[in-house]
This record gives structure tokens, C-alpha cells and sequence, in this order.
């Protein structure tokens, strides 16, 4: 299973999505996530941690946060 951190802006629909790969990606992306939500000022945006088999089963599974652009993630 692979860890994602999705950062949906709830105005625009746009979202940034982050892989977590591996033993380790559960706990990776909720780091993430606090991190995120820590350091967040707009709080028209969403930041989630879940856990899925695939992006693609997300899709079905969480579509809202899939209906509009997708954005770079930040490195």
C-alpha cells in the first residue's frame, strides 16, 4: 500500500498530490501532513493523508479531491 498527502484547495478545486512509497509511507505522509498543515495559511485548503492500493483507486474512492487542476508538487 502507498501513503498519499493531497492538498486540495476547496475554492478552486486545484490539488497537489504526494506519493509515499514503502514500509515507512503511512507514517511519512502523516508527517507530511502536520507539517503541512502546521505551516498552512490559506484555509480554503484541504490536506489530507490516505492510504490506497493505487492513486487510481483514490480516484474512484475520493474523487472530489480529482475534479480539477493538478498542480507541481513542491520539492
Amino acid at each position: 500500500m502507498t501513503a498519499f498527502v493531497i492538498e486540495y484547495n476547496r475554492k478552486t478545486a486545484d490539488r497537489t498530490v504526494t506519493s509515499f512509497p514503502g514500509v515507512d509511507g503511512r507514517r511519512a505522509a502523516m508527517r507530511r501532513r502536520l507539517e503541512l498543515e502546521k505551516s498552512r495559511t490559506d484555509k480554503d485548503v484541504e490536506i489530507v493523508s490516505l492510504v490506497s492500493d493505487s492513486l487510481e483507486t483514490l480516484r474512484r474512492t475520493h474523487s472530489r479531491y480529482f475534479q480539477g487542476r493538478e498542480l507541481a508538487a513542491n520539492a
